[in-house]
This record gives structure tokens, C-alpha cells and sequence, in this order.
């Protein structure tokens, strides 16, 4: 081989060297960009999943604790019937957890304290926490008309604040979706962009006035995942892992990837344990398809609510209920529902209903406790945990199941 050869066989090799380089430095500084840009510092936790809070425990007090759990358990789930997963805690520190059933029925996988359920509703809680994250970083302005963020949103006095505690007068997807077919062929799996143009082309009303009252709607949190996406350009499932799954350390929390992931998920079961196929509505994100376990709701339960995850002022805002047209106890805050008794005393609590999965979220602040609660096999006991909370605050429920 002669000298030029070797020349140009050693400046091609060195020009694909340094293409290759470019290419590299390129996409490492675009995923730079967008972790930089779109997800800043101040979006992120700056805290550490608490472990281990104090004041500890005595021995004496977690004793008698789960006693009177475990017997409020045998009573409401009689025979382990619950299928599913259950958790009380107090400082961050564990007192009761039970798992039992199955994930799958059909090959027996059973349920442990690792095994991710669909959360229902309760996935609003953490939606919520998300934005409020990208509001702590001036990203999100809550009282923003969410036409500032999604161009084809039709209804123009819509501000993300009325998104996120049910104020926004939009139509449930669900309903507007199902009964008209000029609207939406039920043969196709919905999505969470298709709700929005189907607002925006098909002449879907508002169910009452925008701001006039509180009327609970999973179209609302369809939106602000979109925002979501609109704001961190990257997917939902990936935000919220990026926001609040891996700054927490919730290794057995997903959202689920309907396409990817649709039969390998616990699916879920009418009370008599039949179980319930996927339909149309089953890819929507924002307003449910968060899996998760206790272990990691707790440790999303104690940042949420220390004072470090967010300005205090916005978590006090989370706390407010927006909802005083009407004369009542029952309120709903950002992303939370609460109980406002006269006494001044405060319950706050989130319930999931979906297909055969129910779950029931609650924090009760004051006493620095966490009940969690969640199955694959449908029962309204899910619900009763609540009754829990008179054994640590002055909550006025009636319980018979505690002795």
C-alpha cells in the first residue's frame, strides 16, 4: 500500500472518529439539556426518603397499636378475604402491615410486601405532587389559564389550580367517550391526547359553568398530565419517575406502560373473583394507572409532608379546601379530599376506585401517622381504614370493629 493510500485510509478513519465523538458529545449535551432545562434542581426532592424518624417507638406502644389493628383487620376482612396489601405507620416507623391473596389468580403469584397494585384514584395524589414540584420551580403557575400550556384546550377561563381541585366544570371523559359513536369508536383504546382533541373539535360542553362549584372529574388530571409532558418534554411515565419515583427511592412504583406491560400487571377481580378484562378507557394516565406497594406510598407520604419537598406556603395551599359554596364538612384541596369538622380538627384522604382495584390513601398530619390500604379484588372495605384514625387523634368517626 502506498504512502497516499495509508493517508486517506488514516483521515477517514480519523473523520469517522470524530463523527462518532460529535455524535456522542451532541446527544450526551441533549440529555444534559433536557435534564437541566426541564427538570431543574428545585424540582427535585432535597431530601432523602426518611427512615427511622423520631421520636421512636417504644416496644409498649407498637404492641398495643397492632393489637388493635390487627383486631379492626380480623373484623373487617374476616377469613383473609381482603387480596391485598395494608399498612399503618406513625413517625415513618411501621406498626401493622399485612399482605395476602393473590396478584394473579390464575397462576397463584402471591401478594407481597413487593408486589405494585394498581393504585386507582389515589394516582391524582401524586399527579398533584408532580405539578406542585414544577410550581415550586416556577415552571407551572397555578392560577395560569391552561391555555398557556395546551394550546387546543377549549375552554378559555380553565386555570390549572381549577384542574387540580375539580373546579373546571369539564365533562368526564369517560361519559363523552361512551355514548355517541360520532364521538369516539369504543373499538379504539383512548388516549390522553385524544381526550383533549376530542374537546377541542367535537363541541363537548362543560358540565356546569368554570369555577361555579366542586364536581369531582378524571378529565382533570388527564389534563395536567399533558401539562406535565408540555412542560419537562418528556413522557409522563418518565417525569413522574424523574420528579417523585427515584428521588424517593420507589423502586416497586410505576406507571404503567399500557402497550408494553398491559398483560404482565396484577389484573383485577369482581368480588366473587372473576376477573376483569382491559377496555377502551385503560391507557388513560394522570387520573389513575400508577402501580404501586405501601412501603413506597409511606416513603412518598413522609417527603410530601416534610418541610423540605415543598414552600410551605404552596403545601399549606395543598391543605385549603377550594370548595365553600355550599355549607358542609367535606372539602377538596390540591389533589387531597378532607374533612373540615367545626371543631377545627382536619381528616385529609385520598380513595382509588378502578375496575376490581380500590385504595384509600391517608395521612393524618397531626399525629405524623400513614394508612394505606390497597386490592386487586373489589371490596368496600378498602374504605373502612379510615375508622383507624381514632386510635391516634381525636377524629369523631363511630368504630364497632376495635375493641
Amino acid at each position: 500500500m502506498n504512502l497516499t493510500k495509508k493517508t486517506i485510509i488514516l483521515n477517514l478513519l480519523l473523520i469517522n472518529i470524530l463523527t462518532g465523538s460529535c455524535k456522542k458529545d451532541i446527544k450526551q449535551a441533549e440529555n444534559k439539556e433536557i435534564k437541566d432545562a426541564d427538570l431543574p434542581a428545585n424540582v427535585l426532592p432535597k431530601m432523602k426518603p426518611l427512615v427511622n424518624e423520631k421520636p421512636k417507638l417504644t416496644a409498649s406502644y407498637i404492641d398495643e397499636k397492632h393489637r388493635e389493628i390487627d383486631s379492626f383487620y380480623n373484623r373487617n376482612w374476616p377469613n383473609n378475604s381482603m387480596n391485598g396489601s395494608f399498612l399503618v405507620a406513625k413517625n415513618g416507623q411501621i406498626i401493622y402491615e399485612k399482605y395476602e391473596g393473590y396478584a394473579n389468580l390464575r397462576d397463584k403469584t402471591p401478594i407481597t410486601a413487593d408486589t405494585p397494585i394498581h393504585i386507582a384514584s389515589v394516582s391524582k395524589v401524586l399527579t398533584a405532587t408532580a405539578v406542585l414540584k414544577l410550581v415550586n420551580a416556577k415552571r407551572i403557575d397555578l392560577d395560569k389559564k391552561v391555555t398557556d400550556y395546551l394550546k387546543e384546550f377549549p375552554y378559555p377561563e380553565v386555570t390549572v389550580r381549577m384542574l387540580l381541585d375539580h373546579r373546571s366544570g369539564m365533562r368526564n371523559y369517560a361519559y363523552f367517550t361512551d355514548r355517541d359513536k360520532s364521538v369516539w369508536d369504543r373499538h379504539n383504546t383512548l388516549t390522553n391526547q385524544d381526550i383533549l382533541t376530542i374537546m377541542g373539535t367535537k363541541n363537548i360542553g362543560l358540565e356546569q359553568k368554570t369555577g361555579t362549584r366542586f364536581a369531582y372529574c378524571n378529565t382533570n388530571y388527564a389534563m395536567l398530565a399533558l401539562i406535565i409532558e408540555k412542560i419537562t418534554k418528556m413522557s409522563y411515565r418518565n417525569a413522574m419517575a424523574e420528579i417523585i419515583f427515584k428521588p424517593l427511592g420507589m423502586t416497586h412504583t410505576f406507571v404503567l406502560d399500557f402497550d408494553k406491560d398491559k398483560h404482565n400487571v396484577a389484573p383485577s377481580y369482581k368480588a366473587n373473583r372473576v376477573e376483569i378484562g382491559i377496555d377502551y378507557l385503560d391507557k388513560i394516565y394522570g387520573d389513575k394507572n400508577i402501580y404501586s406497594t405501601p412501603r413506597d406510598l409511606l416513603k412518598f407520604d413522609r417527603a410530601r409532608n416534610s418541610p423540605s419537598f415543598l414552600e410551605p406556603d404552596l403545601l399549606a395551599q395543598v391543605y385549603t379546601g377550594y370548595s365553600n359554596e355550599r355549607k358542609g364538612t367535606r372539602n377538596y384541596g390540591l389533589g387531597i379530599r378532607m374533612i373540615n369538622w367545626e371543631n377545627g380538627k382536619n381528616f385529609y384522604y385520598h380513595n382509588g376506585w378502578w375496575h376490581g382495584f380500590t385504595s384509600s390513601y391517608i395521612p393524618l398530619k397531626d399525629e405524623n401517622v400513614t394508612i394505606i390500604a390497597l386490592s386487586n379484588k373489589f371490596n368496600r372495605s378498602t374504605y373502612a381504614v379510615r375508622k383507624l384514625s381514632v386510635l391516634f387523634g381525636d377524629y369523631p368517626f363511630k368504630v364497632k370493629d376495635i375493641e
